[in-house]
């Protein structure tokens, strides 16, 4: 086998079966992916703030859940969730790709909690306190000071963890979920062109990833100087202050 006949045969896998890799497989990967990073945040948000409860307990509790997730393979938790729970919970009736999206927000949402927390702690503690001064209490302060903040200095961080889901996506193929790497079992068993189909789903994964992690650094380097935004953030203290 030579080059120009891998370059012919990925031409003719593309011509016949461009549908199966971008219509299905590539859709469904980034709506898996888009499910668990959005869904993802929202639960990491709570479980942050959780952790940074006054309560021993919550803390002890979220400290489990969070180390649980994060000490297991996601593979193994994959097979909980699309094997394991459906047997334990049958009422619910849920697709192979529902439990794996599920599975997919749970893993990332004891990534993106830990994320927040560093970001929530690392905004200025004094702004807390000047928030506080002025008559904000303590859910206004964080919904309205704080998690703004929080939320701007963690995207670079939410953007390279929308890239490791995507990547991740990729072991959902186990459970022929529609994703890219199910696209590239399901054309390389009808052409028995393995290789070649491997660099086509190679291809569209660096094509979809490349141009998210070049975004990811110009948010970076966009973030780089926060002044501006710290002085905007003191005049919202001041109005919302001056509301109550």
């Amino acid at each position: 086998m030579n080059f120009v006949t891998i370059g012919s045969n990925i031409i003719k896998v593309l011509s016949q079966y461009w549908k199966v890799f971008l219509l299905e497989g590539l859709s469904n990967t980034l709506l898996l992916t888009v499910i668990a990073v959005s869904l993802g945040a929202l639960l990491g948000t709570l479980v942050a703030i959780l952790k940074m409860s006054r309560f021993k307990v919550v803390r002890f509790l979220i400290s489990i859940y969070i180390e649980v997730i994060r000490g297991t393979p996601i593979l193994l938790q994959l097979y909980i969730f699309v094997f394991a729970l459906p047997n334990l919970l049958p009422f619910l009736n849920l697709s192979y790709f529902t439990w794996t999206a599920i599975a997919l927000c749970i893993n990332s949402s004891a990534y993106v909690s830990e994320v927040f927390r560093s970001g929530i702690q690392a905004v200025d503690k004094g702004q807390t306190e000047a928030a506080r001064s002025l008559g904000l209490s303590s859910g206004q302060t964080m919904r309205k000071i704080v998690l703004p903040q929080a939320i701007r200095n963690i995207l670079p961080a939410l953007g390279n963890e929308f890239i490791m889901i995507l990547k991740e996506t990729s072991l959902a193929s186990t459970f022929f979920v529609g994703d890219l790497m199910t696209s590239y079992l399901t054309v390389k068993g009808a052409t028995y062109l393995g290789f070649e189909c491997l660099l086509i789903v190679g291809m569209i994964y660096l094509c979809v990833t490349f141009p998210l992690s070049k975004l990811v650094s110009w948010f970076e380097k966009k973030m780089a100087n926060p002044q501006s935004y710290k002085r905007h953030t003191r005049k919202r203290i001041v109005k919302e202050g001056g509301k109550l």
